[in-house]
């Protein structure tokens, strides 16, 4: 495989689907932020969110910093949201694979669920962000029958595994299974040659 690479399984992912089930309860927390699954033309339609880092998200300010009206403008800066906070379980899974994979710099943090029939659309991240970014995935909830495609290849990803994809390829999620798939997603700047 080229496009995947599973690193390890066995992640002990409980305490944070334990957790999210208890905030979903007190704050509601998949429809919180529908910043993902509203983004015109965006392919995450059939996805609820917990975005727990992010850049900022003023349209007109990175337009902006891309043409240089903004001075040091760093497009790769993400920022903590306040439900990281709530969630520490999330964060000993993130530092841990942060020092797993000798992390230097710490960048998006989602955890997305697809429900039950629902896909991720066919689609490639911008080339600045892939390249700049790895992309992890540690697999809080998944069944049978949802399907990770990036380019030519298909994987099925189970519970407690962690996988790096090459999201510079055109990569969608397919749920046919009767459970929703719950991925926690982390970009990390590494070491690259």
């Amino acid at each position: 495989m080229n496009n995947f690479l599973k690193m390890s399984d066995g992640a002990n992912v409980m305490p944070l689907l334990l957790a999210i089930h208890r905030l979903e309860k007190s704050h509601g927390a998949w429809k919180e932020d529908t910043y993902l699954r509203d983004y015109p033309q965006g392919p995450f339609g059939d996805t609820d969110s917990i975005i727990l880092r992010f850049p900022t998200r003023s349209n007109q300010e990175t337009k902006d910093a891309i043409i240089g009206k903004i001075e040091g403008f760093d497009q790769h800066e993400n920022h903590d949201q306040p439900v990281f906070k709530l969630l520490p379980e999330a964060r000993q899974l993130i530092f841990t694979l942060m020092a797993f994979v000798n992390g230097e710099r710490l960048g998006r943090c989602i955890i997305n669920k697809i429900k039950s029939g629902g896909v991720i659309y066919p689609h490639c991240d911008g080339e600045e962000h892939a390249n700049y970014w790895d992309r992890f995935h540690i697999v809080l909830s998944s069944s049978a029958g949802c399907n990770f495609r990036c380019g030519d290849e298909i994987v099925h990803m189970n519970q407690g595994e962690v996988w790096w994809f090459n999201n510079k390829v055109e990569h969608e999620v397919i749920n046919n299974s009767a459970d929703d798939r719950i991925h926690l997603v982390i970009d990390i700047r590494t070491s690259k040659p």
